[in-house]
């Protein structure tokens, strides 16, 4: 019941749009233009490769490591007794293992990092798109979910703008 009275707003309200619709001004934000293209998210990126170049490099060096260890052990098994060639397999397998889970940690805190930058930079795009709205009076601004909005209707390039001078 809740729902039909619902309904019959939303066609009430249709009926008498069309004459506040014409006065009505709309905007419409490109959500992945803005993130491609803001400042702050190649900020972001560059906060993530400080913060993770260290673990990055010492994940390179253990990986070379490994592979020298293992081209040694090729190079070296014919002359090396059944024992000694034993640990050598145990110990590169050890430290295979060992670098697939550093690997994996590496990648998941970065992810979550990411994610971490990603969400501060959607906030701050929001921000930025009400203030802008606001100060030159839009009654609606989409950003997110526009199959197609005419260049009159696009504010990306405003919101660009504003997070430039930010």
């Amino acid at each position: 019941m809740k729902n039909i009275k619902i309904v019959g707003l939303l066609l009430a309200s249709l009926m008498v749009s069309p004459v506040y619709a014409a006065e009505m001004k709309i905007g419409v934000v490109n959500a992945s233009v803005v993130l491609d293209q803001s400042p702050q998210k190649e900020r972001a990126l560059a906060r993530l490769e400080k913060e993770f170049s260290t673990r990055s490099k010492s994940l390179e060096n253990k990986l070379r490591e490994v592979r020298a260890a293992q081209d040694k052990l090729n190079r070296d098994a014919a002359v090396l007794g059944n024992d000694e060639r034993q640990a050598q397999e145990r110990k590169i397998i050890n430290d295979q293992r060992e670098l697939k889970r550093l690997q994996d940690e590496y990648s998941e805190d970065l992810s979550i990092r990411r994610n971490e930058e990603l969400r501060k930079l959607e906030e701050e795009i929001a921000e930025t798109i009400v203030e802008l709205a606001k100060k030159e009076s839009y009654d609606l601004v989409l950003y997110q979910g526009v199959i197609f909005a005419s260049e009159r209707a696009d504010l990306t390039a405003k919101v660009l703008e504003r997070l430039k001078a930010k």
